[in-house]
C-alpha cells in the first residue's frame, strides 16, 4: 500500500509539473514580443498587440508574422465623432462635470499638496470583488465580508472608459484620458483624436500634443514620477509623458517593426527617447519598473543577460546619468532598498529587460514588490516642499486577466491594495489626495448562485449546467480554454481547477483574453476627494486632481470664484 501511495503521489507531482510547463508554454506563445526575466522566473510576453487593437484590415510586415495577433490591427477602420477630435471638447466637458459637482454643498476646503494616482490595469469591478473574497479566504474566512484597502476610502465613483473611436478601450487611449484629460483614438498616447493611426507627422506636431498632469505638476514646481510593474515605456505610464500615434513605438527598432514601411525613427520619436530627452519625462524625479531593453543598444547586454533593443546605438540610460549627475540607477531589489533618498536627486529602477514578473513567480531577492517601489518613490518625492504627483500602476492585473488566470490577477490586485495601504501610512491625509482607479475592465464574471464561502478560485458547488456538470465560479467571455469533450459538452473540472496553472473557462475561443467596456471604479480619499463621486468621463479624472491641487490651466480650488 505504501508503494502504491508513493506511486500515486509521484504521478500527481509529475502531472503537476507537466501542467505548469504547459501553462508557461501557453504564456510564452501568446506573443513574439517577449519581455525578459531572470532564470528564477518565466519570460513575460507583451499582451496587447497592435493588430488586435487596430482591426482586421491591417497589413503586417515580415518581422511581425510570428506574433499571435498582428499588432497593427486595432484602430484601423474605427472612427469617432468629429467634434471629439479637439482637445477643447474634452476640457469643456470636464469643466462642466466639475461645475456640476460644485453646485452641491462643498464639505472640504483643503488643498492637495500631493497627488497619488494608483491604477489597477484591467481591474474590473468583478476583479475587485473577487480579490476581496480571495483576501478573506486566505485568512480562513468565508471571504465576502472582507475589503481591500482602497474600498475603505470614503468616496467612490464610476469612470466611463470608451475611447474617441472605440467602444472598448486599450491602455493607451485610456492613459491619455486619466492622465491628460482628453479622450483620443485607440493605441494613441498624448495626442488628440485628430491624428490618424501611424501618422508620425501628426503626432510630432505640437498642435496635436496634449500636456499631462505630470506637466502641470512640474509647472507648479512639484516633484513627479512613475512606478509600474510593467515597463517604463508601457502604455499606461507613457500617458504621463509621451506623444505618439502608436503605443508600440517604444524604441527606434519598434518604429521600423510597426511602422508599416511608412514610419521611421527619423520621422517619429520613440517613447523611450521621449522619456529621457523631452519634458516632462526627463524631469521625473522617480522612474521605477521594468523594460531596460528599450533604453539600451543591441550591442550591449543588460544586467539580465539580454541584449538591448535599440538599433541606433544610443544608450539612453548613460544619457540620463549625464543629465542627472546626482541620480542613481538600480537594477534589483537590494539596490533599490539601499538607496538613501536624502542623498540623491533622481532615481531610475529597471528591474527586468521587459515587464516585471508576476508577484507569485518573482524572485524576491531580485525584484522589488509594488509596495517597496511605492515606498521608495514617496521617500524621494517627499523631499519637494511644494509636493508631488506620482503615478503608480499595478500593471500585471491586466496580464493575469488576459491569460484567463484569476489566480494571478487576484494576487496582483492584492499587491496593489498593499501598495495603497503603504501610501496611506506614509502620507498625511490632510494634504495628500489618493485616487485609485482602473483603465478598463475585463469580461470576468462571478457566476451562478454559489453558497457563502465557496472558494472563489474553485468550482461552484451549488449549481450545474443542463448536463449536471458543475462549473467554475470565475469565468471569462473570451479566452483560451472551453474544456469541451469530443461531443462539445463541458467536462468535469473538479481536479483541474485545483492546479496552480489552471486557466479559467471561457465560452468564446480566443488566442488571448480581451478587454471589456463597462465602467470601472474610482476610489478617493484626501483633499477634495468628495468630487470623485458619481459617474464621470474618464478624462475628467486628471482635471479633478488638478482642481484639488490648484495646478494646470483649468478651473481649480484656488481660482473657482473667478471662473
Amino acid at each position: 500500500m505504501a508503494l502504491e501511495a508513493n506511486s500515486i503521489a509521484n504521478s500527481k507531482r509529475q502531472k503537476s509539473a507537466r501542467n505548469m510547463k504547459i501553462f508557461i508554454g501557453t504564456i510564452l506563445v501568446l506573443s513574439a514580443l517577449v519581455a525578459n526575466s531572470l532564470s528564477a522566473t518565466i519570460d513575460m510576453p507583451e499582451i496587447h498587440t497592435q493588430s488586435q487593437l487596430l482591426g482586421p484590415a491591417a497589413s503586417f510586415s515580415k518581422t511581425r508574422e510570428s506574433n499571435l495577433i498582428d499588432p497593427n490591427a486595432l484602430g484601423k477602420g474605427k472612427t469617432g465623432p468629429e467634434e471629439e477630435k479637439s482637445a477643447q471638447f474634452w476640457y469643456d466637458l470636464a469643466e462642466e462635470e466639475i461645475l456640476k459637482r460644485l453646485e452641491q454643498p462643498q464639505i472640504d476646503t483643503r488643498k492637495a499638496k500631493n497627488i497619488i494616482l494608483f491604477l489597477g490595469d484591467g481591474m474590473s469591478l468583478s476583479t475587485v470583488a473577487a480579490a476581496r473574497i480571495h483576501k478573506g479566504q486566505l485568512k480562513g474566512n468565508p471571504g465576502e465580508e472582507d475589503g481591500l484597502s482602497f474600498e475603505q476610502f470614503p468616496y467612490t465613483g464610476l469612470s466611463k472608459t470608451y475611447c474617441s473611436n472605440a467602444q472598448v478601450a486599450d491602455s493607451a487611449c485610456t492613459a491619455t484620458a486619466y492622465l491628460c484629460g482628453v479622450k483620443t483614438n485607440i493605441v494613441a498616447l498624448g495626442i488628440t483624436a485628430a491624428v490618424n493611426f501611424n501618422n508620425c507627422s501628426g503626432s510630432e506636431d505640437p498642435a496635436n500634443q496634449i500636456p499631462s498632469i505630470a506637466t502641470w505638476a512640474q509647472a507648479a514646481g512639484k516633484g513627479s514620477g512613475i512606478v509600474t510593474t510593467t515597463t517604463l515605456t508601457h502604455a499606461s505610464p507613457s500617458g504621463a509623458y509621451a506623444h505618439t500615434t502608436n503605443r508600440f513605438f517604444e524604441s527606434d527598432t519598434d518604429i521600423v517593426t510597426y511602422g508599416e514601411g511608412q514610419n521611421f525613427p527619423e520621422s517619429c520619436t520613440d517613447i523611450a527617447t521621449q522619456l529621457i530627452t523631452q519634458a516632462p519625462g526627463k524631469n521625473f524625479d522617480v522612474m521605477l519598473g521594468g523594460g531596460i531593453g528599450k533604453f539600451l543598444p543591441n550591442t550591449i547586454t543588460d544586467p539580465f543577460d539580454k541584449k538591448g533593443e535599440r538599433s541606433d546605438g544610443v544608450n539612453l540610460l548613460s544619457r540620463w546619468q549625464v543629465q542627472h549627475p546626482g541620480g542613481v540607477l538600480t537594477y534589483n531589489r537590494d539596490q533599490l532598498l539601499s538607496v538613501n533618498a536624502s542623498k540623491i536627486t533622481n532615481l531610475i529602477g529597471t528591474f527586468r529587460s521587459g515587464v516585471m514578473s508576476f508577484h507569485k513567480m518573482a524572485d524576491p531577492s531580485e525584484e522589488p514588490t509594488l509596495t517597496e517601489m511605492t515606498r521608495k518613490a514617496i521617500e524621494v518625492l517627499s523631499k519637494n516642499e511644494k509636493g508631488y504627483f506620482v503615478f503608480i500602476e499595478g500593471g500585471l492585473i491586466d496580464y493575469g486577466n488576459h491569460f484567463n488566470s484569476p489566480r494571478y490577477s487576484l494576487d496582483e490586485t492584492l499587491e496593489l491594495e498593499k501598495a495603497v495601504a503603504e501610501a496611506q501610512r506614509l502620507t498625511n491625509p490632510e494634504d495628500t489626495l489618493i485616487v485609485v482607479t482602473s483603465d478598463h475592465a475585463h469580461p470576468l464574471t462571478i457566476a451562478g448562485y454559489p453558497g457563502r464561502g465557496t472558494p472563489i478560485l474553485g468550482l461552484n458547488q451549488d449549481d450545474t449546467d443542463v448536463n449536471g456538470v458543475k462549473y467554475a465560479t470565475l469565468n471569462y467571455a473570451v479566452g483560451l480554454e472551453q474544456y469541451l469533450d469530443e461531443q462539445g459538452q463541458r467536462i468535469d473540472l473538479s481536479e483541474k481547477i485545483l492546479e496552480d496553472d489552471f486557466i479559467a473557462p471561457s465560452y468564446i475561443p480566443g488566442k488571448i483574453g480581451v478587454h471589456a467596456g463597462e465602467d470601472v471604479g474610482i476610489f478617493a480619499t484626501g483633499p477634495q476627494a468628495h468630487l470623485f463621486s458619481g459617474v464621470m468621463q474618464q478624462s475628467t479624472i486628471p482635471h479633478l486632481m488638478a482642481y484639488a491641487a490648484c495646478i494646470g490651466d483649468g478651473i481649480t480650488l484656488c481660482n473657482k470664484d473667478n471662473k
